[in-house]
């Protein structure tokens, strides 16, 4: 039989497994910022993708793909930086691609935001559950699809009856991340440009930068 763990064993644990989160986070941002994947026909084909949830800006001369995970800690610490590089960049517009890895919650959070993409609210709800730092579960998802204008009764209606719909957005999102090559999240497609890992708003910035000069080299599919 085994032993349970003592409250000193447990805090100890806890303390590991934080700090390895905390080496994880710091690794990704110290990564390396990308590369110019112009040759890549998906890349080009993702890019132009018209479909699914995104969020448009009237002038925009980028766009970035966003493959995120709504309880990956690298994706939550990158979230506020990007919001900031694109609001003072204003020519960038959203992709998002839930992918998520991170177990069932993952995926019950991925399939809500995308419901809410039947309402119309899909930016303001990915944006809550990104700054979300509760444990998500149904009160919490709730929470921030009301919070952000929409119908929770439409919401539990469309993950029924749009079921099926859903899961083709999630298997093309897990598609996209392979064809790209993309092991874990986050990961941004900027233009032809690929960054994995959390980034902060200089390095999105920079990213944005690298994406419209990548843009000029861009190679056509044959």
């Amino acid at each position: 039989m085994v032993r349970p763990l003592s409250r000193r064993e447990r805090i100890s644990l806890l303390l590991v497994i934080g700090a390895a989160g905390v080496a994880s986070v710091l690794l990704q941002l110290n990564a390396p910022i990308g590369q110019d994947v112009g040759d890549s026909v998906a890349a080009l084909e993702l890019v132009a993708a018209r479909g699914g949830p995104r969020r448009e800006v009237q002038g925009a001369d980028l766009t970035l793909v966003v493959f995120t995970d709504y309880q990956c800690p690298a994706c939550k610490l990158a979230h506020p930086a990007m919001e900031r590089a694109v609001k003072a960049d204003g020519r960038v517009r959203l992709q998002y691609k839930d992918w998520p890895i991170f177990g069932p919650m993952s995926e019950q959070a991925a399939r809500v935001a995308i419901a809410a993409y039947f309402q119309g609210i899909y930016p303001a709800v990915h944006d809550r559950l990104m700054r979300e730092r509760r444990a998500l579960g149904r009160p919490v998802l709730r929470e921030a699809v009301e919070a952000s204008g929409g119908d929770w009764k439409r919401i539990e209606h469309d993950l029924v009856r749009r079921a099926l719909e859903i899961d083709r957005i999630l298997a093309r999102n897990q598609m996209d991340a392979s064809r790209l090559n993309i092991a874990g999240t986050p990961a941004y497609l900027a233009g032809p440009y690929l960054v994995v890992g959390a980034l902060s708003e200089s390095q999105f910035r920079q990213a944005f930068a690298n994406g419209r000069r990548a843009q000029k080299r861009w190679r056509s599919p044959t």
